[in-house]
């Protein structure tokens, strides 16, 4: 499910065609990332790393399942809107409500609004002695 917003393409996708291919068995060409990928990301991040076979194929299965659920939730949001075709704006919508995850330059480059962090209690004591001490002048 590759997606370009550079020259004006669609962004969507029969999501038909997406859930029937998802249910087939897994190989070399169905996968989105390889073997020599994941060889590839890892010798980015430190050049003499080595993973062992077991965790190649771990980290492979965790990708293979993640990419899946999010075409699944993201084909179920589609539907939801009584879509006939999968939109960025569903996988968008997916990966934020349930990752906290956002992929800029995908879909509209509107500005989300900023999410406060939750006031802790001991924030909530530093700001009540400083008033307090702030009241002494």
């Amino acid at each position: 499910m590759s997606q370009s917003n550079n020259s004006g393409s669609s962004s969507s996708t029969s999501f038909s065609n997406v859930q029937n291919s998802s249910s087939g068995a897994v190989n070399s060409e169905n996968q989105v990332l390889t073997r020599g990928r994941l060889q590839d990301l890892v010798r980015e991040v430190d050049p003499n790393e080595q993973l062992d076979e077991e965790v190649e194929e771990l980290l492979l299965q965790i990708a293979d399942d993640f990419i899946e659920s999010t075409v699944n939730a993201s084909c179920q949001l589609a539907k939801h809107r009584q879509a006939t075709a999968l939109d960025v704006t569903d996988v968008q919508m997916h990966l934020e409500r349930q990752w906290n995850m956002w992929i800029p330059g995908f879909g509209t480059d509107e500005l989300r609004p900023y999410k406060r962090a939750p006031v802790t209690e001991a924030h909530k004591q530093r700001m009540a002695l400083i008033r307090k001490q702030m009241k002494k002048f």
